[in-house]
C-alpha cells in the first residue's frame, strides 16, 4: 500500500475513534470538557485549512480508484474475450498468470476504493455527529438554567401572590367594617 494510503487509513482509523468517542452515552459533566478538548484544535484557521486540504486530496484519490476500477474491469471483460479465442494450451496457462495480476490490481484498486469512501463518508458523519451532540449539550445546559430561572420567578410569584392574598384580606376586613358601620348609621337614621 502506498503511503498515502497508509495516511488515509491512519486518518480512518482517528475518525471511527472520534466517532465512538461521540457515540458514548456518557454524563454531560464528562461530555462537555471532553468536546471542549476535543474540538479546541479544530476551531484553528489553520487546521480547518489543513482539514479541506486533506479531504480534498482523499477526494482526489477516491476519484481516481473509481476510475482505476472501471478501467480494470474493463481490462479484465477484454481478456475474457481474449482468453476465450484462445482455447486451452500452453497459452492459456500464460493468460492465466495475466488473468490473476489483473485480479490482484482489481482488488487493490477495489480496496483503495472503499478506503478513501469510507473516510470521505464518516467525515460527514463525524461532523454532523458533532453538530448534534454539540447543540445536545447547549440544550441540556438552556434546560438547566431554564429550570433555575423558572424555581426563581416561581418563588417570586409565590411571595408576589401571599402579597395579594394579604392586600385581599385586609380589604375584606375593611368592607366587613364599612357594612358594619353603614348597617349602624342606618339603623341610627
Amino acid at each position: 500500500m502506498a503511503l498515502y494510503y497508509n495516511l488515509v487509513f491512519g486518518l480512518l482509523v482517528f475518525e471511527m475513534v472520534l466517532f465512538t468517542i461521540l457515540s458514548l452515552p456518557l454524563p454531560s459533566k464528562i461530555r462537555k470538557p471532553l468536546i471542549k478538548t476535543i474540538s479546541k484544535p479544530f476551531q484553528l484557521k489553520e487546521v480547518s485549512i489543513a482539514i479541506r486540504c486533506i479531504l480534498v486530496f482523499i477526494l482526489i484519490l477516491f476519484v481516481d480508484s473509481v476510475n482505476r476500477v472501471g478501467s480494470i474491469n474493463e481490462e479484465l471483460s477484454g481478456f475474457s474475450a481474449k482468453e476465450a479465442s484462445l482455447g486451452i494450451g500452453s497459452a492459456a496457462l500464460n493468460a492465466f498468470g495475466d488473468r490473476s495480476e489483473i485480479q490482484a490490481r482489481r482488488f487493490y484498486a477495489q480496496r483503495n476504493l472503499y478506503l478513501t469512501g469510507f473516510t470521505l463518508f464518516l467525515t460527514l458523519i463525524l461532523t454532523r455527529t458533532y453538530k448534534l451532540v454539540a447543540e445536545l449539550l447547549e440544550l441540556k445546559d438552556q434546560v438547566r438554567n431554564g429550570d433555575a430561572s423558572l424555581i426563581t420567578e416561581l418563588d417570586t410569584l409565590k411571595v408576589q401572590l401571599s402579597d395579594k392574598n394579604k392586600q385581599i384580606e385586609l380589604l375584606k376586613e375593611q368592607s366587613e367594617g364599612l357594612s358594619k358601620s353603614y348597617d349602624d348609621l342606618s339603623k341610627e337614621l
